[in-house]
């Protein structure tokens, strides 16, 4: 049985609730523990976002359920009044995060039949310490980013084979699943989003959304080359149309790398349009509509390259604000 790192911080978070709840002798110290399981986030940021979310939800619990157990009395039906309220209002303003932990909160004040300062002081005190505990112990947290470049470098690894397949079956019917490949890339480019997305959140200070920024674009680029593959499919020309193709992408799967921003794949593919531009006019309709899913493959190859190109920009750009500051 393998015990996680959040699993660890969450039992930790909650006996250091409920020891310091009960040593300030609260009421319902047990509750603070409970409070801790519930709010032990995946992220620094998520952490702070729930702590802060359940405070001020605990405020608005406590003035309806005053409300409610004041008109109605210290009952089942003025609780069942107020959680149509609390409900109600948590999911407008988006804290339905804490519409659980504070109902059991408010049950306390309809057990002891009071609203008291030191009562409401003692459930603001059982959500702090609660809270509190799950940030604190949410404060380490390991660092992911070489899970990051790993997973960077196993996309491009991904991309190299497809543009491989491509080179091997091109101008021929593929045999290579290379639709699902795409597929399977796409999947494992969602994957290192969300790794990147943690990753952000666990900066305090800093705004590093390379990753984040990263990841997008390869999933835009592997929509791209699902779209060439589907078009490779249906290519059937002359050997001599495609000559000057297939040296094209076996350039792009030996410089397919991270820091490649691909202007000098564009100034080939550039030079391949010229040739194309220069060759004899098809003479029937099956070499026409094979010269144009030709010319729509190479399009799109040009659109797959730009993608990385104005990444590229649009980071370098980024940095040399952040220099600047």
């Amino acid at each position: 049985m393998k015990i996680g790192l959040r699993t660890v911080k969450t039992a930790v978070a909650a006996v250091l609730a409920m020891l310091l709840a009960g040593a300030l002798n609260l009421l319902y110290a047990p509750s603070a523990g409970i409070i801790a399981v519930l709010s032990v986030g995946n992220t620094k940021k998520s952490s702070v976002d729930t702590a802060l979310a359940r405070l001020i939800s605990l405020g608005i619990a406590t003035s309806l359920s005053f409300l409610c157990f004041t008109l109605i009395g210290y009952n089942a039906l003025a609780f069942g009044v107020y959680l149509l309220l609390f409900i109600s209002i948590s999911a407008k303003f988006q804290l339905t995060d804490g519409i659980v932990v504070n109902s059991v909160l408010v049950t306390h004040y309809m057990m002891e039949e009071s609203y008291s300062w030191l009562l409401i002081k003692n459930e603001f005190l059982l959500m702090t310490i609660g809270v509190g505990f799950a940030l604190l112990l949410n404060l380490y947290m390991p660092d992911i980013e070489k899970q990051l470049k790993q997973k960077q470098l196993n996309i491009e690894e991904n991309f190299r084979e497809i543009l491989s397949g491509m080179v091997r079956t091109l101008n021929q019917n593929p045999k290579e699943m290379l639709d699902k490949e795409c597929q399977k890339l796409l999947i494992f480019i969602r994957q290192g989003q969300q790794k990147a997305q943690m990753y952000q959140e666990n900066q305090w200070q800093r705004t590093d959304v390379y990753y984040e920024e990263y990841f997008s674009m390869r999933r835009t680029q592997v929509r791209m080359l699902s779209d060439m593959v589907n078009l490779l499919k249906d290519i059937e020309v002359e050997e001599t149309l495609v000559e000057n193709l297939r040296p094209l992408l076996e350039f792009t799967v030996e410089t397919f790398h991270e820091a490649n921003d691909g202007t000098e794949i564009l100034k080939r593919i550039d030079a391949v349009y010229e040739i194309y531009r220069m060759k004899p006019l098809p003479q029937d309709r099956e070499e026409f509509e094979n010269r144009a899913r030709l010319f729509q493959f190479l399009q799109s190859f040009k659109s797959f390259i730009e993608i990385k190109t104005e990444f590229s920009k649009s980071i370098a750009k980024l940095n040399e604000e952040t220099a600047s500051e």
